[in-house]
């Protein structure tokens, strides 16, 4: 396997890179939970309907899952701080577009275009980190990033909701423009160096119009997986067009994806499959908690809102500290405990039921928050430390892709359940009962999904006992 290619940059630097990537990062997540706090008084204003409202996340969750990769290769090529800085640039300055917005298909088509703004910087941070870090320094950069994120999934509801009761759901986009072009200046001022290890090399443009066009498909019929027998034709239609990508790629001279990296790295692979079947388990679990504690708790939305805000909050606090140590024992021993926690919890939230007690909630919720905050950060840094430099932008591309899809697939998987149990029954205190059979179906399908990644865990640990990043 080859090694990572150390770059020479100075400390100041490499702090300045950081405190850059963390503020990306918790722009990104900040601004997608603010804005669905902020979308009753945007349809309000616009006039919009519940399905409009939704295509406003929607189609930035698609711009995201699609060019993902194709960004992340882009920044291989051509330089990932430059990527990054562009990327910036397009999602700031569309982000003051839509705050002068007068029609939501203006807001939804704006925001297809910010989430390709948003892949352009998701898919180069942490292989600029990576790169800029020494293997001793890198779990606990990442795990600072890391934090970062969940920090801004955190203040995201809270702060959304108060500036859009307070100041209307515009001033939440006329906050982007500042922090992009303050995150924008401090990178292009104070970072010189740029990483792009397959410089010179061409861009697989048929590659990356096979894989959108499948992610297209795939997503189309995820998303309207309850409206017919055509959306499973969609979802058929992806996954073929998926597998024709990577039959594509393993013939491609300089493929967009290297499908070697699966097929020789059982690192790579693993890592990567752990990370998808984690997200695909843990995405769920909040979208269920939420309700459950309205209907079945009896809690406002507000009140709600506080008490789900334990597991990201506990994340960012010890993602930092499972960074570091996943800098002094194996990270993929640290990722694979992480795994079981979150496994651990999911299923105490399945047994939930109305008599249920406060402390037993917050304890699974604190759980999940240890189990995640062990999970990502050292699992990060297995992935990127798996590859050599020259592909460290499409491998996080890929692990970004990977969170992506994960999501997509945990709510297919609610949408399934509830179509199967509850079709065409709305939630409510009257239909309780069959709600909760719903959720503790559906959890202990996230629970078993989680051991399943489990079981990738463990098969990189016998490729590789020791598997540490590589220098």
């Amino acid at each position: 396997m080859d090694k990572l290619s150390e770059t020479s940059i100075d400390k100041a630097s490499r702090s300045t890179l950081l405190l850059a990537v963390c503020i990306a990062h918790f722009m990104m997540p900040f601004m997608l939970s603010a804005v669905g706090v902020a979308l009753p008084a945007m349809g309000r204003d616009l006039g919009a309907s519940a399905l409009q409202l939704g295509l406003v996340e929607t189609t930035y969750a698609l711009a995201a899952a699609v060019f993902l990769l194709t960004m992340g290769r882009l920044g291989d090529i051509h330089g990932r701080k430059r990527v990054f800085l562009n990327g910036l640039l397009v999602f700031s300055f569309l982000g003051g577009i839509i705050s002068l917005s007068q029609s939501i298909e203006a807001v939804i088509v704006l925001r297809f275009f910010q989430g390709i703004g948003g892949a352009m910087v998701m898919a180069t941070t942490m292989a600029m980190v990576v790169s800029a870090f020494p293997p001793e320094q890198r779990g606990k950069a990442l795990g600072i990033v890391v934090a970062s994120v969940y920090a801004g999934i955190s203040f995201g509801p809270l702060v959304g909701g108060f500036m859009a009761e307070n100041f209307g759901w515009r001033s939440l986009f006329y906050m982007v423009l500042p922090l992009g072009l303050l995150t924008y200046m401090l990178t292009r001022t104070r970072i010189r160096h740029d990483w792009a290890e397959a410089r010179g090399e061409p861009f697989d443009l048929s590659g990356a119009v096979i894989y959108a066009t499948s992610v297209m498909l795939l997503f189309s019929g995820v998303v309207n997986v309850n409206q017919g027998w055509w959306a499973w034709g969609l979802i058929g239609a992806g996954n073929a067009g998926l597998i024709a990508f990577l039959w594509f790629e393993s013939r491609s001279k300089f493929p967009l994806l290297n499908v070697e990296l699966f097929t020789r790295n059982r690192v790579f692979a693993f890592s990567n499959l752990a990370a998808l079947f984690n997200y695909a388990a843990t995405f769920g679990v909040t979208f269920f908690m939420s309700l459950y504690l309205q209907y079945a708790k009896g809690m406002g939305p507000q009140q709600a809102g506080l008490v789900l805000i334990t597991s990201p909050v506990v994340q960012a606090l010890f993602s930092p500290l499972c960074g570091r140590l996943a800098d002094r024992i194996p990270a993929a021993w640290v990722a694979t405990t992480g795994m079981f926690f979150c496994a651990l919890a999911i299923a105490v939230a399945a047994t939930l039921d109305k008599s249920s007690t406060m402390p037993l909630i917050y304890a699974l919720l604190v759980l999940l928050g240890i189990g995640f905050a062990l999970f990502s950060s050292p699992n990060i840094s297995t992935i990127m430390g798996s590859v050599s430099a020259k592909y460290l932008g499409v491998a996080s591309g890929l692990n970004a892709s990977m969170r992506t899809f994960g999501m997509l697939s945990s709510m297919m998987i609610i949408t399934l359940v509830f179509t199967r149990i509850m079709p065409g029954v709305a939630v409510s205190t009257e239909t309780l009962d069959t709600f909760l059979r719903s959720m503790h179906i559906t959890l202990l399908i996230f629970s078993a999904l989680c051991t399943l990644g489990i079981g990738f865990s463990l098969v990189r640990l016998k490729a590789a006992p020791r598997q540490e990043p590589k220098a």
